[in-house]
């Protein structure tokens, strides 16, 4: 057995150094992270392998939106799979607007009749709904030519800013899933152009063949996940099917796995699924994304001294 050998924290230290010094404590969740960092240093190594990201929760409000970016520029992801909800507050920010500090402890009857909606401590204007209907609205015909929600996203990334998430997609080639798509603002302004007469043919279920053909030709796969939620499940469902279950796997989330749901499931749970291989490198890591992921992703940076 391996001694826990006590953090020690020293002036100007790197993030890197703090997460290595976290790995030589080796236990709790400070180990766990340590680990984390580990397995997707060698997952993103490993040219043969495919890493799947399952992005669920409110990153974009949380201030993620950066990171996520230079996730996709840095090309450590291959696929991505994430919420209506996180392209909503994406675009919407690219169209000009901002999220803001608040508190959970705010009015929120005052905050509804100030124009802002609140997410736990982060706050939207509400004003955002005007800027993506008028965006949706003056590029619907392009948007409703796509025959699903994969091509949808990428079309929307052809026509939105470069500082969005599916822009950066789009110009790095990188598969962007969005299963739940009509679950959003952005769902609802594409449905507010349809009661008004007009049509797509958008087809929600087309995407499986991609992603399922993604899994199924990839040599080795990894899957991290930032909560769970359909962009997690739609993820296991592609490896369930795969000849070669995800060798790699990290998952960020706050959920517990009592109640039985997809979120708070231990990646081992997948392996009686058929989606984890049993002799794969994986942890879970119970604490907030908004605090792993920068760590995790500045530690990496160090190590390919970007």
């Amino acid at each position: 057995m391996k001694k826990v050998e006590h953090i020690k924290i020293t002036k100007n230290m790197k993030v890197n150094d703090l997460i290595l010094a976290m790995g030589k404590a080796g236990v709790m969740q400070a180990g766990k992270l340590a680990l984390a960092v580990d397995i997707l240093e060698e997952a993103i190594k490993d040219k043969e392998c495919k890493l799947f990201f399952g992005l669920a929760g409110a990153m974009v409000p949380g201030g993620m939106k950066q990171i996520i970016l230079d996730m996709i520029e840095e090309k450590w992801i291959d696929v991505m799979v994430t919420t209506g909800a996180n392209l909503t507050h994406d675009l919407g920010e690219s169209l000009g607007y901002s999220h803001y500090q608040g508190n959970e402890n705010m009015d929120d009857a005052e905050l509804r009749k100030q124009g802002y909606n609140r997410i736990y401590n982060s706050l939207m204007p509400n004003d955002i709904y005007i800027g993506l209907e008028k965006f949706i609205k003056e590029n619907f015909n392009e948007l409703s030519k796509a025959k699903n929600i994969r091509e949808f996203l990428n079309i929307l990334g052809k026509l939105s800013p470069k500082n969005t998430i599916v822009n950066s997609c789009y110009r790095n080639n990188i598969p962007l899933f969005c299963p739940a798509l009509a679950d959003s603002g952005i769902g609802l302004m594409i449905w507010g152009q349809i009661a008004q007469g007009k049509t797509t043919n958008v087809n929600a279920f087309d995407d499986l063949k991609e992603i399922l053909d993604i899994a199924w030709i990839s040599k080795k796969s990894a899957v991290f996940y930032l909560g769970g939620g359909v962009p997690k499940n739609y993820i296991q469902q592609a490896m369930q099917l795969a000849p070669q279950k995800a060798l790699y796997g990290v998952q960020i989330t706050m959920d517990r796995e009592e109640s039985g749901g997809s979120s708070g499931a231990k990646l081992k749970e997948g392996i009686s699924w058929d989606k984890m291989n049993e002799k794969a490198k994986f942890v879970d890591v119970q604490v907030d994304s908004t605090i792993a992921l920068p760590l995790i992703t500045a530690a990496l940076k160090d190590r390919f001294k970007y």
